[in-house]
């Protein structure tokens, strides 16, 4: 599997859209780190991301809304957010 920019960022969205629960986050990243193939002219940036959120699920480590956009800004994209009302309350 080649790990690049693009597939860090995909794996981080669909966690932060509900698409992929946290263990299944962990298990990717850590499955990546022993068997993946990282795009050498991020290597570096690559490894660091993908290695920390292989600990995502180590209580000490975790993974909060602030690391999740600083990982997408480290790879090249900004992060908005939008919130709406889905109901008026009675």
């Amino acid at each position: 599997m080649k790990i690049n920019r693009k597939v860090v960022a995909q794996k981080l969205i669909d966690y932060l859209y509900h698409r992929i629960t946290l263990t299944e986050l962990v298990d990717w990243a850590e499955t990546a780190m022993m068997e993946a193939d990282f795009e050498e002219q991020d290597l570096e940036i690559l490894r660091d991301i993908v290695s920390r959120l292989g600990l995502a699920d180590v209580k000490t480590f975790g993974i909060s809304w602030e690391d999740c956009e600083d990982f997408l800004s480290r790879l090249g994209y900004r992060v908005s957010i939008t919130v709406s009302e889905t109901a008026a309350m009675t």
